[in-house]
């Protein structure tokens, strides 16, 4: 762990990409303002569909080499942030992508959904020596349901609550979710520039998402949003980054998975604050800074540079 520093934000991501798709906003955002951030990557992705043929064959069945691959996309993306080198639960490698569930991947060896008490300790040495005041994790579902996603934070809470008992209390955790009022006002949008043919509708091969296909939470559990407008270009580079993974519509304003489903590069992020002291909310009832009511940190204003 040498080089990352103490007292920051520490997001726990199950994937190459997911730092990416739900919260690389918030991390381009307090990298700006000069709050120390570290992502902690509990697998390689080696289960990962890929998309286009230049990389098709790394996939598990055929060389089964697309972690090491995505380690690569993962530092270019963390680069793109300002966050600094990859740090891998246990180290690069240690657990495995366990797959979809009812896969066959589930019972490697080595799959994080079998990664037992090793993984939960693993994380309270990484808490142990940076002392974050901010932990960012999943919540019960994993986002969407992915075994690792649901792995993810079973050894974050476990984590936080050991590190309490051996020195170090985090101050605030919140879970990264997606409020469902957000989202369906931005697919809506894309609905109308889709069907009106607009600039900026869906490109080529790829569909509107169905209600409720992308997961979401209802806006009402939302504690915290944070505007990540003013480092959209950073999380879209980011994104683009994952090119395995993730595909960006030239208008920048929608990003896709293997699956073609459009999703809204949303203008915030959301989370909800499980553990710790809600600060100051806004006239929307919300915090927009997840260090609020924290004390000694920096202004949590960003500078208005260029989307």
């Amino acid at each position: 762990m040498s080089g990352y520093a103490t007292g920051g934000l520490l997001l726990v991501h199950a994937h190459p990409d997911d730092e990416s798709i739900t919260t690389g906003g918030t991390i381009a955002h307090y990298r700006r303002l000069g709050v120390p951030v570290t992502v902690v990557t509990c697998t390689l992705g080696e289960e990962g569909e890929v998309i286009g043929e230049r990389w098709a064959r790394l996939i598990a069945d055929q060389a089964d080499q697309l972690g090491g691959y995505r380690i690569s996309e993962l530092a270019r993306a963390l680069a793109e942030l300002d966050a600094g080198p990859p740090h891998f639960l246990g180290g690069a490698g240690r657990w495995r992508d366990s797959g979809m569930a009812g896969t066959p991947a589930a019972r490697h060896p080595r799959a994080f959904v079998n990664s037992g008490a090793e993984a939960v300790e693993a994380l309270v040495a990484v808490l142990l020596e940076l002392r974050p005041r901010v932990v960012v994790g999943y919540d019960p579902r994993g986002g969407y349901g992915h075994p690792d996603h649901i792995r993810a934070h079973e050894i974050t809470m476990a984590a936080v609550d050991a590190v309490a008992g051996r020195g170090w209390d985090v101050p605030k955790t919140y879970w990264t979710v997606t409020d469902a009022e957000v989202l369906r006002m931005h697919t809506e949008a894309l609905k109308r520039r889709t069907v009106d043919q607009l600039p900026g509708a869906l490109p080529s091969g790829w569909r509107l998402p169905h209600d409720g296909e992308l997961a979401c939470v209802p806006g009402e559990s939302v504690t915290t949003t944070v505007d990540v407008a003013h480092v959209l270009s950073a999380k879209r580079a980011a994104l683009r980054a994952h090119a395995t993974q993730v595909t960006v519509a030239p208008s920048g304003r929608e990003f896709a998975l293997s699956n073609d489903i459009a999703q809204p590069v949303l203008p915030e992020e959301h989370y909800i604050l499980v553990r710790g002291r809600r600060g100051d909310s806004g006239p929307d009832g919300r915090e927009h800074d997840l260090f609020a009511g924290l004390p000694d940190m920096l202004d949590p204003r960003p500078s208005r540079m260029g989307d």
